[in-house]
């Protein structure tokens, strides 16, 4: 009679081990692509960034008929300094402007670069724009 009175509530080792088990599957399957959505929300930055730095290039040439080069350096931020574009808050990247020579049949134009200053992995990220508006990546960078 007093066994019966007494309830058996809680759970066994196995239902708690089942349990961690999915706990496990599910983790394994959402941090690769959490990790991913991340890699790829911080790479917007640079997209935005390398379109702006496109405008003001395509205005300088607009007014003075010339590209103009920007570098990063130790001392200054040269793509604010030079350009006059700001970039606000805490970029993950470090953005340069080269120009490109005139050729036979083809006229001046300018390369944007944005180098992660954050390395993902053995392969760092950078984006290239050119002055047609080609936007590139090394494929690998959020892999």
């Amino acid at each position: 009679m007093i066994n019966k009175l007494r309830k058996n509530e809680g759970f066994t080792l196995i239902e708690l081990m089942i349990v961690v088990a999915i706990i496990g599957i599910l983790a394994a399957i959402a941090i690769p692509n959490f990790m991913n959505y991340q890699c790829k929300s911080k790479q917007a930055e640079a997209k935005q960034n390398l379109g702006a730095i496109a405008k003001v290039e395509e205005a300088y040439f607009a007014e003075y008929n010339t590209y103009k080069a920007a570098e990063k350096t130790e001392d200054t931020d040269t793509i604010k300094d030079t350009l006059g574009l700001e970039i606000k808050g805490n970029p993950r990247y470090d953005y340069a402007v080269t120009l490109v020579a005139a050729t036979d049949g083809a006229d001046a134009s300018f390369t944007a670069t944005a180098t992660s200053t954050e390395i993902n992995g053995a392969e760092e990220d950078k984006w290239t724009m050119t002055g047609d508006l080609i936007l590139t990546n090394n494929p690998n960078a959020c892999d």
